[in-house]
């Protein structure tokens, strides 16, 4: 039996919340089937199942170029502005940190952690106030605090980030108390390659 997500239970799937996050917070951008499946991990069927549905609700748009189908948002609809809101606050946090972070020089790793997290990997309760972030690496401490501000006005709450040198993320074990309870519980990892983007 298929379980609903917990970051919003409304939706049928994980994979659903993902794929309607990534498309309505990018308005901007066409996406083909094969982008989708990579962004989202699932195969191109399984999106392209999805994909027909949204589209046929008038919530995407698709085109054809050639043999590949291009899909983005339809942001010409009243369906869009309360949808794409509540996607910031339920799925947001993976395509807006992967945003925000990429180009951020001296970043090696970041993962969300906490209730956000937990969420995401199906642990049920409320929606979580805020979004904890670990970045990995030694970016500039500056820089870093302004990404987490700009990532706090797109999702519409709080977004705290802790910074650590991969010395310390990869010490094993650690007897810093803090590392010792974000390697406990649920963990994101944001994928920052280039090609993800």
């Amino acid at each position: 039996m298929k379980v609903s997500p917990s970051l919003l239970p409304i939706l049928r799937s994980r994979m659903q919340g993902e794929l309607l996050a990534l498309l309505l917070l990018h308005p901007e951008r066409e996406y083909s089937i094969t982008e989708l499946a990579a962004e989202v991990g699932v195969t191109p069927t399984a999106v392209l199942r999805e994909v027909d549905r949204l589209a046929g609700g008038g919530i995407l748009v698709d085109r054809r170029v050639g043999r590949s189908r291009l899909v983005k948002a339809r942001t010409d609809t009243p369906l869009y502005p309360p949808l794409s809101e509540l996607m910031a606050v339920s799925f947001g946090p993976v395509p807006v940190l992967i945003d925000v972070l990429a180009g951020l020089e001296g970043v090696e790793r970041a993962y969300i952690y906490g209730s956000w997290a937990a969420r995401y990997n199906g642990e049920p309760g409320p929606p979580p106030a805020d979004v904890d972030v670990l970045v990995v690496g030694a970016p500039d401490a500056d820089a870093l605090f302004d990404l987490a501000e700009e990532a706090s006005r797109r999702l519409r709450r709080e977004v705290n980030v802790h910074r650590v040198s991969v010395g310390a993320w990869e010490a094993a074990p650690t007897d810093d108390p803090f590392l010792t309870s974000v390697r406990e519980r649920p963990l994101v990892r944001l994928n920052l390659e280039p090609e993800a983007l």
